[in-house]
């Protein structure tokens, strides 16, 4: 079963910078795409950016030009770099992969959540 894990959250003053990891471990498979959403409290969770294995990304319109997203060739590690962020921004962010084991058997997976907190 292929497992993520999160790590980089923490506390950011506005206009600061972050930059959050995931790396994906566990058996054969192959990753088509990596994503990075995040929930802010009392609101629905929300796809922040996404990875092709073939290089290509998208955004949501509200953090276009201040995150980057990035990995290696495999998208077994993959970065969300932050720049400029708002307190808005505030949410728990998950990185959520999807892909085929070598067997062609599909998954989605989830990372546990690490929490971004933009406060002075």
């Amino acid at each position: 079963q292929v497992q993520l894990v999160e790590s980089g959250g923490g506390l950011v003053q506005p206009g600061g910078s972050m930059r959050l990891s995931c790396t994906a471990s566990g058996g054969m498979f192959s990753i088509n795409a990596m994503d990075w959403y995040r929930q802010a409290p009392g609101k629905e969770r929300e796809l922040v950016a996404r990875m092709f294995s073939h290089g290509g990304t998208n955004y949501a319109d509200s953090v276009k030009g201040r995150f980057t997203i990035s990995g290696d060739n495999a998208l077994n590690t993959v970065y969300l770099q932050m720049n400029s962020l708002k307190s808005e921004d505030t949410a728990v962010y998950y990185c959520c992969a999807v892909g085929a084991y070598t067997n062609f058997k599909s998954f989605i997976s989830w990372g546990q959540g690490t929490q971004v907190t933009v406060s002075s």
